[in-house]
């Protein structure tokens, strides 16, 4: 049954309602967002879902609350807040309305849950603690979202209502934007692989438009591969491929003779007329033509074979 109302808690806000609002609401545009403590709210109804109030879980009659004792855990005994429960429950409903490929929702639901809702889970219950981030700390997506409470002494009586809403609108961007980034991976992840099995053992592999291609390049096992080649609005690049996901070391750098050159002191370097510019760092370089970068390339392949 489509709900008439998604009833919260009212007064201050955290991450965690704030963040199970945003999936409710795109889910159930038409139901009325109740912040209330009010017993008659927060006891269930068939015309209602109820998260983050109430003293108990139970899917069937759609109350999420994770406050109670005997509160839900997940599988590894992780603790959920009421944004996993929900999550849990309606996030795949909630990708399926975002358009996400059916193919696709299941990979992205999981990834979600792990790097974006869990921590969201985590904080909220003490298991962790934002001191973790050091000075980074306040930057944390919760700390962020608390920032948009209502200060001190703003008293008027829907103070907490409209930053509640106002806090909603900005927690659904950053939701809408981490779901987009996971699903263009997915759709890269595809056109990476046809230019790998194109490439073959070359060393370089040349894509159609920038787009993410370590995840499948290191999913596909291609190891040989050293520099990506890619047009961009004006130009061609030549990028490197990082030999971790964390970290900056790269599988094969740039020539050293190149570092921070352009134009026409790096054609003359280079010997590649159309070279344009290398970064200082050796991990990137400009080309004004696909034959530039392409022999750019391959002269940084040589390079780096001929050092190993």
């Amino acid at each position: 049954m489509i709900p008439d109302f998604l009833v919260t808690h009212s007064g201050g806000f955290h991450a965690d309602e704030l963040l199970s609002s945003v999936i409710l609401t795109r889910l159930f545009p038409q139901a009325r967002l109740v912040r209330s403590r009010a017993p008659e709210w927060i006891a269930p109804g068939a015309d209602r879902i109820i998260y983050d109030v109430g003293g108990a879980y139970d899917a069937e009659a759609r109350i999420f609350d994770h406050h109670q004792r005997g509160a839900p855990l997940r599988e590894d005994g992780q603790p959920y807040s009421s944004f996993g429960l929900v999550w849990k429950h309606y996030g795949r409903d909630y990708l399926a309305a975002l358009a996400i490929p059916e193919a696709h929702i299941e990979a992205i639901h999981a990834s979600f849950d792990a790097g974006f809702v869990l921590p969201i889970d985590l904080t909220d219950n003490g298991a962790i603690s934002p001191a973790i981030a050091g000075p980074l700390a306040g930057l944390t997506l919760p700390a962020l979202l608390e920032t948009l409470k209502p200060v001190f002494d703003e008293t008027a009586p829907d103070a907490d209502d409209r930053a509640f809403h106002n806090a909603l609108a900005i927690a659904r961007s950053f939701v809408e934007a981490k779901i987009a980034g996971s699903a263009a991976k997915l759709r890269a992840e595809s056109i990476v692989q046809k230019a790998i099995r194109e490439t073959g053992e070359g060393r370089v592999l040349e894509l159609p438009m920038g787009m993410p291609f370590r995840p499948a390049i290191v999913k596909a096992g291609a190891d040989h591969l050293l520099f990506v080649v890619h047009p961009r609005e004006k130009d061609w690049c030549v990028t490197g491929i990082r030999r971790a996901e964390d970290g900056f070391e790269l599988r094969a750098d740039l020539p050293a003779a190149w570092a921070g050159l352009s134009n026409q002191e790096l054609e003359k370097v280079s010997g590649v007329e159309g070279a344009s510019f290398c970064h200082n760092g050796r991990f990137i370089a400009a080309a004004k033509t696909r034959e530039a970068a392409l022999a750019m390339a391959e002269l940084a392949v040589k390079e780096a074979l001929g050092s190993n």
